[in-house]
């Protein structure tokens, strides 16, 4: 009986063990998610990720404060496609087209007659000079309400040329991890785009989560009017600002106040932002999005009308930018639903 009573209490003591082992198994931390699950591992998730991780630990020496974690990011080339050319302009060819016959005498009058014939040539003739004057016959004379429901209703039921989806599906499903990994951690995240900013605010918040008062873009004249429904801000057909190239750090400085410690962008229309950004005290990070990826993207950089890559992507390594190689470093380009 000795014996018996040895090894039952042996056996309830291994039995206990094993229990405990078990319970401590089952309470063992799971391996934290990986932030950027689109995002092949190199050098730009690993500097991408310890950069956030240094600024938000309050006991390093690079922590940042909440109110200076600004990070600005470039839209066309950037958060979505910019190919076969800048979506904007093609919303203005739309609108020209759905407008024309209201307008006979621009079946014989540049820079409409070579739209509406489908002359490319013709069109690409007219220069700049030409571009703004349809940008201005296709977004002014409305009230800043009556744009924004025409840019819904062009968002919503407008498809891309070449792959016949909605424009808003073409954004890039890596750029929205990062932005998601910002706002957990408590940066303010702010689009500063050549684009304009009444054709980007509609639709901003529900497709990347930022809200149009974070949103900075090149803008028309206003004019404030008084009827008899109430006032009205009407669009004229003039620019008041250009928010491109030297544009975007005074951009920045207007509508923000502060200068980002992050700066992402695709061209050498944001190379001022990122050398403003970068240039400041403490820690910086500026990224380059390089379009290489020509089977699910497009691959294009010095020679390109659009998002032309080339003085920024020689200054890269000398100003400390992390150049991100799409074909090499995303592990998927458009979100799955895609």
């Amino acid at each position: 009986m000795k014996i018996l009573s040895v090894v039952l209490s042996r056996t309830i003591t291994l039995l206990l063990l094993l229990v405990l082992l078990g319970a401590c198994a089952t309470t063992r931390p799971e391996p934290a998610t990986d932030p950027l699950p689109s995002w092949n591992a190199g050098d730009a998730k690993q500097s991408i990720l310890a950069f956030v991780d240094n600024v938000t630990d309050r006991s390093g020496t690079d922590f940042i404060a909440a109110e200076d974690r600004i990070a600005v990011f470039d839209n066309d080339g950037t958060l979505w496609s910019e190919k076969p050319t800048y979506f904007q302009l093609l919303f203005i060819l739309d609108r020209i087209r759905a407008l024309s016959a209201d307008h006979p005498e621009w079946r014989s009058q540049q820079p409409f007659q070579a739209l509406l014939e489908n002359d490319m040539a013709a069109l690409a003739a007219t220069g700049e000079h030409g571009l703004v004057e349809l940008a201005g016959a296709a977004q002014a004379g409305m009230t800043s309400e009556e744009y924004e429901g025409i840019v819904s209703a062009w968002i919503e039921s407008a498809r891309h040329p070449v792959s016949g989806k909605p424009y808003t599906s073409m954004v890039f499903q890596p750029m929205l991890e990062l932005l998601d990994l910002l706002r957990d951690k408590g940066f303010s995240v702010w689009i500063v785009s050549g684009g304009g900013i009444d054709f980007m605010r509609p639709w901003t918040e529900g497709t990347y989560g930022i809200p149009p008062q974070n949103v900075i873009g090149s803008s028309q004249e206003l004019r404030y009017e008084r009827r008899d429904s109430g006032p009205v801000l009407v669009r004229e057909p003039r620019i008041h600002f250009i928010n491109d190239k030297s544009g975007k750090p005074i951009g920045i400085q207007r509508f923000i106040g502060r200068r980002p410690v992050i700066a992402v962008g695709n061209s050498d229309g944001d190379y001022e932002m990122l050398d403003w950004t970068t240039s400041g005290e403490g820690p910086r990070l500026g990224l380059i999005v390089h379009h290489t990826d020509g089977e699910r993207e497009w691959a294009y950089d010095r020679d390109s009308s659009e998002g032309r890559l080339d003085r920024a992507l020689d200054d890269a390594p000398s100003h400390g930018w992390t150049v991100i190689d799409m074909a090499r470093d995303w592990r998927m380009v458009f979100p799955p639903a895609n």
